[in-house]
């Protein structure tokens, strides 16, 4: 048997049932599994044996997979466990119902900008989340990119990208070409890495989106690291000419090879990436230069001589000693200052009708370009498709909908259709509408269908169990614990709705759950200088949780507990938090998360 395929059918800690392979990387395969506890799919992602039988990476990869089991990001694959079951080193995380960014490019070739836009924007949010908890990629790759049913973006192997960097230093082998086509120069150097490094990278897939290729080929993994230190790509609207200028420097700055000119931080990144999403064909427009005085100059003086020979006649009129100075009114005879008063009163008439008539024709050009014009030409119009009757999930992977409309939805019941199918849609089918350079908004209205379930008698049953089954009937839980003289404490005291009523799936239900009879003191165990599992067991024993945990960089072992934020021996309430601060190691980046409780 294959050394993946032995896992197969295996429970894990009596919880994960190993179901079938869905992947398999450089130093881990992924099952997909069911959790018995929680009665949900899973992905569980178990180290390979030549990994798992290295004593300090196991203790790294507990340790980092800790860290990364605090991020919690719409755009980040969940990390819901991490453990060990008869030496086996495993992680249980969300199962994602969709494929890989590289698979999605395969198959459409290059990208339209907004879609490269829509996905990029997902994926620096995600990096915004885990930067700002101290959490660096160090492998950003289309690979590593999940793509949604819906469109949306999950990023993966946040715990796994850092451990691979342990692995080695820099010596790329033939398993690091599918990463080393996206590392950043300072990795490729096998220097010490920030936060920019992941900017890199994630400038590389967008110049794979945008121009269907890679920024730099070669025939070794080395000449591809080499050239990403040295060597500058071709500007993707040279491969493109449809990307938008703006667009491309912002692709060209994450992927500046100088970590001073690249982005400092990816919020920046993502803020340039919204301002361009929302003002994606704004242009700098530079003001007409104004012209200069058109009066004759005026330096030299000119009088009777040879010099005024070589001026034209009119100016040479106006500067020979015959001419009068026009300052002092009465150095003029009457009938010339008559004369001069009316030549002026025309001119400054003349002006104020040229300056009027510029004023109205410059507002009929202004209104014309930004108002009228639309008014007189005819725009261009589509006319909408039916979605009633198609089932949602069709829509919404097929690109022609996907990049033409935004979809929202609301759920209701129906007889008529199945569950999962449009009921009715806003637009209307065969409705003439506008087309623009934004999406088109469309409302679908899709089916419940009528599978309703029956509220169970949960009254007097522990609340874990009572959990379970509702969840079995796709039933959301809400739980209030209350203190009860006569009820033993985790036992359910009363349900909302009660039992019998029939519910729809994805309803709520309110559990009301005895916390006993009074609150119940116990003394803090002492919990620094142990290995951070066997603190939280320590804890959970008397019925205590650690709270927030920091990764902090001390010479002490990776994992040992340096700080308890409540001293051992005071007594406290059942069930109260305890922080906790760990040993990263020496060079371990500051991460700090809530868990627990």
């Amino acid at each position: 048997m294959a050394n993946e395929d032995r896992y197969l059918g295996k429970l894990l800690d009596n919880r994960y049932e190993i179901l079938e392979v869905i992947g398999t990387g450089g130093m881990a395969v992924v099952y997909k599994a069911i959790c018995h506890r929680l009665n949900r799919p899973v992905a569980v992602k178990i180290l390979k044996d030549e990994y798992a039988s290295n004593d300090e990476f196991r203790r790294r990869f507990h340790t980092e997979s800790h860290a990364v089991a605090m991020l919690s990001h719409p755009n980040i694959v969940s990390v819901y466990d991490v453990s060990n079951s008869e030496n086996v080193e495993y992680i249980v995380m969300e199962l994602i119902d969709g494929i890989t960014l590289k698979q999605y490019m395969k198959k459409r070739g290059v990208l339209t900008w907004k879609e490269a836009l829509h996905f990029s924007l997902q994926i620096t949010k995600a990096l915004s989340h885990a930067h700002s908890r101290g959490i660096i990629h160090r492998d950003i790759k289309p690979h590593n990119i999940m793509i949604l049913r819906d469109s949306s973006v999950k990023v993966a192997d946040f715990g796994i990208a850092r451990l691979q960097s342990m692995q080695s230093d820099i010596s790329y082998t033939k398993d690091a070409i599918g990463s080393v086509h996206y590392i950043s120069p300072e990795q490729a150097k096998g220097e010490s890495v920030d936060a920019r490094t992941d900017i890199y990278s994630l400038g590389v897939v967008m110049y794979e989106m945008l121009t269907g290729r890679l920024p730099f080929e070669g025939d070794s993994p080395v000449s591809v690291a080499i050239q990403h230190i040295s060597s500058i790509p071709l500007m993707p609207g040279e491969l493109n000419p449809d990307i938008p200028e703006r667009l491309e420097e912002i692709t060209m700055k994450a992927m500046n090879p100088s970590l001073e000119e690249r982005y400092q931080t990816i919020n920046e990144m993502m803020d340039d990436l919204e301002e361009f999403r929302k003002n994606p064909q704004e242009v700098d427009h530079m003001s007409p230069s104004i012209v200069g005085d058109i009066n004759p100059s005026r330096e030299k003086s000119y009088d009777n001589g040879e010099q005024n020979r070589d001026m034209p006649k009119n100016v040479r009129e106006r500067y020979t000693s015959s001419a009068r100075p026009t300052g002092v009114k009465g150095e003029l005879v009457k009938e010339e200052y008559i004369k001069k008063s009316k030549n002026s009163r025309r001119a400054s008439v003349a002006l104020g009708v040229f300056l009027v008539l510029a004023f109205i024709v410059g507002t009929f050009i202004f209104l014309w370009r930004f108002w009228l014009s639309d008014l007189f030409s005819k725009p261009e119009t589509m006319t909408m498709p039916g979605f009633v009757g198609t089932k949602l999930e069709e829509i919404l992977i097929n690109p022609h909908y996907t990049e033409r409309f935004n979809f929202s939805t609301t759920y209701e019941v129906s007889d008529e259709y199945e569950e999962g199918y449009v009921i009715s849609q806003e637009p209307a089918e065969g409705r003439t509408v506008v087309k623009s350079d934004e999406k088109i908004d469309v409302k679908l209205v899709i089916s419940r269908g009528t599978n309703y379930v029956i509220m169970p008698d949960l009254a007097g049953k522990d609340y874990r169990q009572a959990i379970i089954e509702l969840e079995k009937l796709k039933l959301i839980v809400e739980k209030e614990t209350v203190i009860s003289e006569t009820v033993e404490m985790g036992i359910v005291i009363k349900t909302i709705p009660e039992a019998g009523e029939e519910l729809l799936p994805g309803s709520t239900v309110y559990l009301t759950v005895s916390a006993g009879p009074k609150i119940n003191y116990v003394s803090v165990p002492k919990v620094t200088g142990s290995m951070l599992n066997a603190a939280i067991d320590a804890l959970e024993e008397k019925n205590l949780s650690a709270g927030n945990i920091s990764l902090v960089p001390s010479e002490a072992e990776i994992g040992t507990v340096l700080y308890q934020s409540v001293t051992e021996g005071t007594e406290v309430a059942e069930y109260t938090s305890v922080d906790l601060r760990v040993s990263g190691g020496p060079n371990m980046i500051n991460a700090s998360a809530q868990v627990g409780g």
